[in-house]
């Protein structure tokens, strides 16, 4: 069965929408959204059997895989990570929401399918009102990974008709949010005792300071 393509627009998103989109995540589907970024392919990071087949459709190896998830704000961070100095959590109120993954310690409530070897995960918190209210309306975080372009000179897919033409059988919804970004989130390494830079994305490191 094809997958619903759904307009929604990051001014005033229709809420039963929201909780249309909500409910079919909370029963184990894929949907595909937009962000302040690129546009992500997610599901709820509870569901293991949503999870492994967003890695079937990605090709993705598990095991090896840095996965990163959305939350809505930093308020429940701690329940997701480890203990976070004071100086990136500074830095994470400064450049959230916005185009920024931080790569913090995977607390035990990540379910492990999700851990890198190194057990870490990466935070996001958009600067994007549908994601967000995604995850406010569906309790928890939840998984996303770019979706990328076999075009050899546009790394990420913009068009949500022609994603949706590419995905609609792999996927349950498509979000169509209108043209998205082509430039991913800055990606930081908060691990270790000096932050490092993975890449340079859309987030601005000067805002950070």
């Amino acid at each position: 069965m094809a997958a619903e393509l759904i307009r929604l627009y990051e001014e005033n998103p229709d809420p039963d929408k929201i909780r249309q989109i909500a409910a079919t995540l909370r029963d184990g589907g894929v949907v595909i959204y937009p962000t302040d970024t690129v546009y992500g392919m997610g599901c709820d990071i509870m569901n293991l059997r949503a999870v492994e087949r967003i890695c079937k459709i990605k090709g993705i190896n598990p095991k090896k895989h840095n996965f990163s998830i959305i939350c809505a704000d930093l308020s429940n961070i701690s329940q997701f990570t480890k203990m976070i100095s004071k100086s990136v959590f500074k830095m994470m109120k400064k450049g959230l929401p916005g185009p920024f993954t931080f790569i913090l310690e995977a607390s035990n409530q990540v379910p492990k399918i999700l851990h890198s070897k190194k057990k870490t995960i990466g935070i996001r918190v958009p600067d994007h009102n549908v994601p967000r209210m995604l995850v406010e309306e569906l309790g928890h975080p939840i998984l996303t990974t770019s979706i990328n372009d076999e075009d050899e000179v546009i790394e990420y897919s913009t068009d949500p008709e022609l994603i949706f033409e590419k995905y609609q059988h792999l996927v349950d919804i498509v979000i169509d949010g209108g043209y998205g970004q082509n430039i991913g989130s800055t990606v930081l390494d908060c691990t270790g005792e000096e932050v490092e830079i993975i890449r340079e994305g859309r987030g601005k490191l000067d805002d950070l300071d």
